[in-house]
């Protein structure tokens, strides 16, 4: 049995209610929007409310972008999915081991030590980069985070997710392009995509119709500014919309941002995450056993999950505005679509 909107709204706005859940949820079907709702502030100080367009930052939602920049310049042979990172690094970051190479970064195999180890990681409020956030507008400045992190494992024999591994990405992308890594993303997979309302913003000089990343410290609500990069990189903060994001998976999943060769490669299983019940790809979350195509981000003041099912051609996106909001709204709209069916 097919669900309904009614079961959905329903569902959702129940869980919304528990959980003072600020943020957006859209479902769309066939291509076009079935659901959409918003819900709390965009900006508390100024009571400022939440519209399904506005802007939200997606953490680590940007590693499918940054997949498929690295892919677009192997396509255009500047890079090749054996290419070490060595060969681009020269003598930075030593405790890089020689032999990891750009596919073992893309599939969160490398076995480089991370710089924001989430195995590790005690409580998301915490701060903890040592570097001042500020300093971190470009990748270049993250030479000094990445640094220092000896090897967990040899490369290419266990997953272990690193966020490191994806600003070493974003930095291989940059030297061998001669562009900034920013500015690749804008030009080979947003624009190509038709992501009007994509892009990696400051934190501290956020546009309209963008919401504000807040977190409870010590019971009141914080902005989450001094608690992350001021401009996010390879590994995460590019902000988006729930529009943006259902066009994003109709463009790659159609071979628009890379070949369907690509395609098919970056959303193959490449490792069995069973902590997560889910698999990986290159840049992407796999549904344990079944075809969903899912990218995901939680940090300080974020939270954000968007998949797409090819076998229903369903694609539900929850974009939140704290560290732990989206997470039983996303429970209540895939227990809908699964209970009911297409």
């Amino acid at each position: 049995m097919s669900w309904t909107v009614s079961q959905l709204a329903e569902a959702v706005e129940a869980v919304a209610g528990d959980v003072a859940f600020s943020g957006v949820v859209r479902v769309d079907r066939d291509g076009e929007a079935a659901y959409q709702a918003a819900f709390g502030l965009a900006q508390r100080g100024h009571e400022v409310p939440n519209t399904v367009d506005t802007r939200f930052a997606v953490a680590s939602g940007a590693k499918g972008f940054t997949a498929l920049a690295v892919v677009r310049l192997i396509e255009q042979g500047r890079l090749a999915l054996d290419t070490t990172a060595r060969s681009v690094l020269g003598a930075d970051l030593p405790l890089v081991a020689d032999d990891v190479t750009v596919e073992h970064l893309l599939a969160h195999r490398s076995g480089i030590g991370d710089y924001l180890d989430e195995e590790s990681l005690g409580d998301i409020a915490d701060y903890v980069l040592k570097t001042p956030v500020h300093l971190l507008a470009e990748t270049e400045g993250f030479l000094a985070e990445l640094d220092g992190h000896p090897t967990k494992f040899p490369a290419g024999t266990d997953f272990s997710y690193c966020n490191g591994g994806y600003i070493l990405l974003a930095l291989i992308a940059e030297r061998v392009s001669g562009t900034g890594y920013h500015q690749l993303v804008d030009e080979l997979v947003c624009r190509p995509a038709g992501l009007a309302d994509t892009a990696f913003l400051r934190s501290d000089q956020l546009p309209d119709r963008t919401a504000t990343g807040y977190l409870l410290r010590d019971g009141r609500w914080r902005s989450n500014v001094l608690h992350l990069p001021v401009r996010g990189n390879g590994d995460g903060g590019i902000y988006t919309t729930a529009a943006d994001m259902n066009s994003f998976w109709g463009a790659f999943l159609a071979g628009r941002i890379v070949g369907a060769e690509w395609v098919a490669e970056l959303t193959r299983p490449h490792s069995a995450v069973p902590a997560e019940k889910a698999r990986y790809g290159l840049g992407f979350w796999l549904d344990e056993t079944g075809p969903q195509v899912r990218l995901a981000g939680y940090d300080a003041g974020v939270s954000f999950s968007s998949t797409h099912d090819p076998s229903t051609d369903v694609t539900w996106s929850v974009l939140g505005n704290s560290d732990d909001g989206a997470w039983p709204v996303a429970r209540a709209v895939r227990s809908v679509l699964a209970d009911s069916g297409r």
